[in-house]
């Protein structure tokens, strides 16, 4: 069934302190989940294996992962419907993985709340190493700034790292917090989209590709504006970038 790769035929137990480590990798070719897994084991991570989507989803629910690196051609439920409704209840960070390189499906994919995409083949070591930049940046950048920033009906606690809307809370991924957090921090600051880039990708260790801001800022305003296409948020500074809005607090 589903096993952990560091002690194949176990039974489906795990402690809490795997679980709070554990990281779900759903592929359906046994020797490279078993090659990201024996990686990532190197690194000090628990991970734990599904083959198929709905394996896949209904682990993620039993056991929550800290990270999720799934692969787009699965047998019975395929990546993009697993992102999707791992999305409803969940921000885990996503990577994903596919033998297609086209942006426009790496565009779907940041779309459906993936947080990186990576092209297959690809290198175990640097996919270990985009896991461990995309869990450093959600770990330690609160940590620069623990200042609650709040606007009108939005508020975003970096100590507990929430963000609630009209005190109902609004479940982010990695990358759309982090933005929002910048954000929010500056109102009135107008940021280029390579600045935004740059503070998403610091080390420039994952692909990047031109609309990758506008994808998240997208998603962003779905989740935080009454209407996405009148923000009154997030707001468009045209052929410029974008920024937060000044009045009110």
């Amino acid at each position: 069934m589903v096993l952990s790769q560091s002690t194949p035929g176990k039974k489906e137990t795990m402690s809490a302190y795997d679980e709070m480590n554990s990281i779900l990798i759903i592929e359906d070719d046994k020797k490279t989940a078993s090659l990201v897994a024996l990686y990532l084991d190197r690194e000090g991570f628990k991970t734990m294996v599904a083959h198929d989507g709905r394996q896949g989803l209904a682990l993620a629910k039993r056991h929550p992962p800290i990270f999720v690196i799934l692969d787009l051609m699965l047998p019975k439920l395929d990546g993009w419907e697993v992102c999707r409704q791992l999305r409803r209840f969940s921000d885990v960070p996503i990577i994903m993985l596919t033998a297609r390189e086209e942006e426009v499906d790496r565009i779907s994919g940041l779309t459906l709340g993936a947080d990186d995409y990576v092209v297959k083949p690809f290198s175990p070591r640097e996919l270990v190493a985009r896991v461990k930049a995309i869990l450093r940046r959600g770990r330690l950048s609160p940590a620069k700034d623990n200042r609650v920033l709040s606007h009108k009906d939005l508020v975003l606690d970096p100590e507990k790292r929430k963000v609630s809307l009209k005190g109902r809370a609004v479940q982010l991924t990695p990358h759309e917090y982090s933005l929002l957090q910048a954000l929010m921090a500056f109102p009135g600051r107008i940021f280029t989209r390579d600045e935004l880039l740059n503070h998403l990708y610091p080390s420039g260790e994952a692909l990047v590709i031109d609309r990758v801001i506008d994808v998240h800022i997208g998603k962003l305003r779905q989740k935080i504006e009454d209407n996405p296409s009148a923000p009154r948020y997030i707001l468009t500074a045209r052929g410029m970038g974008y920024h937060f809005a000044e009045d009110g607090g």
